[in-house]
């Protein structure tokens, strides 16, 4: 577990889950998430997207989540148009083993070891980053004791089967409550801060 000392930049995970513990469905379905049209949730979210310097994502993530934010900001009209433009100019790391150089505007690659290249980016100055997945690499970064805090934000929705990050624990990780919100549909934000040794 790495420990998260004094002038660190802060490492938050934000995900969209369901009640039972999914993130998507066993295909990434996303159909189920209720918030989508809750303007109080949009100007949470582009409110918090603002403290945040640096967004990593893992591989399989990047292709849909920063094509869908490109087609965003070709809206104007969009409800999510102006936290679309926040999501492609705030610079992006990718972490993948098989791409060698970035195809997306605003964006570095990191190949080597995560907790090398997570605790690197940790060091540089600036904002607080936030990771938005996929699954895969989510997991990846709670096993290895890298996150912070946890931008929970619960759906009122159990999917039964899906795609879950917390599966590959080897042992209990306990959290402080930072604070909750619920919104109006039905939707609840859990922050959480680690709790470190």
């Amino acid at each position: 577990m790495v420990s998260n000392k004094s002038g660190l930049r802060k490492l938050k995970l934000q995900v969209q889950m369901s009640v039972d513990g999914c993130i998507a469905g066993p295909n990434g379905e996303m159909d189920w998430m209720v918030g989508l049209q809750d303007d109080k949730i949009n100007k949470y979210v582009n409110e918090l997207t603002e403290s945040f310097g640096t967004i990593l994502l893992g591989r399989k993530m990047a292709d849909g989540f920063i094509s869908y934010w490109s087609d965003v900001i070709n809206k104007p009209n969009d409800p999510w148009y102006a936290l679309g433009k926040k999501m492609i100019e705030i610079p992006k790391v990718v972490f993948t083993k098989t791409l060698k150089k970035s195809k997306w505007i605003n964006t570095d690659i990191a190949t080597g070891d995560i907790t090398h290249e997570i605790m690197k980016l940790k060091r540089q100055e600036g904002k607080d980053m936030v990771a938005y997945g996929g699954a895969s690499f989510d997991s990846s970064l709670i096993k290895l004791g890298l996150i912070d805090e946890f931008l929970l934000f619960i759906n009122p929705v159990a999917i039964g089967n899906g795609m879950t990050i917390f599966k590959d624990l080897n042992e209990i990780q306990e959290f402080n409550l930072v604070k909750s919100i619920a919104f109006d549909s039905g939707e609840v934000l859990l922050h959480y801060e680690t709790r470190k040794a």
